[in-house]
């Protein structure tokens, strides 16, 4: 299926096209009794997965959103933000394997014609996933980002492990790269002229320093550091799970080497999640 909007869109629409259509594949096969296999993401089941990549495809889509009041006792829910997103997923609830199967495939479909007659700026500010304004390019990224996690959700609730390094995982790379700053030096708070180094090997590999500056303020960048506080060293898949919050740090510590300040090390492993 090609989707060709501006170039600079193009990378995410490749990505996108790339895991919802794997998330398909994955699915269509599927038992009922699977559907409703627990996944990593807390309170969700392979069935309401799905059911939020549906209903948050169907937003970008302008459809309007389902009016439906959530049961009070979906522990999971915590907070605005949480409550928004169940939404879409608890009115699905009750669909059988052929309803979301089908569903699934239409929304691709419509999703996929978008995509490809898209001709505005990648500057267009348009409606967020959570109702905000944002780019059009950032909100492609984001879809990006979000279908690839998502189909790394379901792949491991199915025992089905698969494109840990297709284009949505140098999406995904980039977007919780861009979250490391925030988490050394404002919620680990990490002193000024700390320098941590994260060193991934897998599928995806790469080596960054995050480095605070006299002000505080964290940056990243791919130089190495010659003293570091802390070196984290990694998996690719590790690192996945730790920063979109589906793990936590004494969970995998056998796949976690780190050296350096153990205090500041554990400070920035207990607020590593960059994702809601």
């Amino acid at each position: 299926m090609t989707v060709h909007p501006h170039p600079s869109l193009q990378p995410y629409a490749d990505a996108w096209t790339h895991s919802i259509e794997a998330i398909s594949e994955l699915v269509q096969p599927l038992t009922e009794g699977e559907w409703n296999r627990a996944t990593p993401c807390p309170g969700w089941s392979v069935r309401d997965v799905v059911s939020h990549v549906i209903g948050i495809e169907c937003e970008m889509l302008g459809d309007p959103r389902p009016i439906h009041s959530l049961p009070r006792d979906l522990r999971h829910v915590v907070d605005e933000f949480s409550r928004y997103m169940e939404v879409q997923v608890d009115v699905r609830r009750h669909h059988t394997a052929p309803e979301m199967t089908s569903e699934l495939e239409y929304t691709i479909i419509r999703r996929s014609r978008q995509l490809r007659n898209e001709k505005r700026d990648p500057d267009t500010m348009v409606r967020g996933p959570l109702g905000d304004q944002v780019t059009l390019e950032l909100a492609l990224r984001l879809r990006a980002f979000d279908v690839w996690i998502h189909e790394q959700d379901l792949r491991t609730a199915l025992g089905a492990p698969g494109n840990l390094d297709s284009p949505g995982a140098f999406v995904a790379r980039d977007l919780l790269l861009a979250g490391l700053p925030k988490v050394v030096a404002k919620q680990a708070g990490a002193p000024a002229g700390t320098a941590v180094v994260v060193d991934v090997h897998g599928p995806v590999e790469f080596l960054r320093t995050v480095r605070v500056d006299a002000e505080g303020r964290g940056s990243v960048d791919g130089s190495p550091s010659l003293g570091p506080a802390v070196t984290l060293a990694t998996d690719w898949e590790t690192y996945v799970r730790l920063a979109a919050g589906r793990v936590r740090p004494a969970a995998v510590a056998d796949r976690l080497k780190v050296e350096g300040d153990r205090e500041l090390a554990d400070a920035i492993l207990a607020n590593f999640a960059v994702t809601p």
